[in-house]
């Protein structure tokens, strides 16, 4: 199934979550660049121009066009009670056919941190990806030493599947990473998160 150029917009009981709109700069950029310490050591290398307006405009288009292709669903988090941005989810490298799958990425700013906003934003895109969008698996992967990642995963019903080698450059080196994946029949049980 395509998504189509409809809206996309996910309600929660905390959360509206809605892909990236040009008006978001501003308050993108600030809360990137307040919590660049909390963010950039379990995060890709950020380029450059990471908090200019021109990257944010092709990171817009970027999630219109996957929205519409149906390769990703990019989203940002919002507190319901005032619309203030709290993060991102995006569902990523939605691949169709015999696997059905795609891989789950997120972050949240540092003052909006541990308070059960992201598993919230979790639970819903999981719900949506199996029942919209007829996924049958959702992976996602963090740093072994990633402690509170790794816990959301977990208490989100993903379920450790192992381990990646040089999985992504993390702050400019290869990083081995945990896998995780949730599964829309899941009759796994608790798994050894070794």
């Amino acid at each position: 199934m395509l998504l189509t150029k409809r809206k996309i917009q996910i309600e929660t009981e905390r959360l509206t979550l809605r892909p990236p709109a040009h008006g978001d700069f501003r308050e993108w950029a600030q809360m990137r660049e307040e919590s660049r310490g909390y963010l950039t050591p379990w995060e890709p290398s950020w380029a450059e121009d990471h908090l200019t307006r021109k990257s944010f405009t092709n990171r817009v288009y970027w999630a219109q066009r996957s929205v519409t292709g149906g390769t990703a669903l990019p989203m940002f988090l919002f507190r319901r009670t005032d619309q203030v941005l709290l993060g991102a989810i995006t569902l990523d490298n939605i691949r169709r056919g015999p696997a059905q799958a795609g891989t789950l990425g997120y972050w949240t700013g540092e003052r909006f941190a541990r308070q059960g906003f992201m598993r919230e934003a979790i639970g819903a895109v999981v719900h949506h990806a199996f029942t919209k969008l007829d996924l049958s698996r959702i992976e996602a992967a963090c740093l072994p030493e990633n402690a509170a990642s790794r816990g959301l995963l977990e208490s989100s019903g993903f379920k450790y599947e192992g381990v990646a080698q040089s999985y992504l450059q993390i702050n400019g080196r290869w990083r081995t990473h945990v896998l995780y994946a949730a599964l829309r029949s899941d009759r796994r049980g608790k798994t050894d998160t070794g």
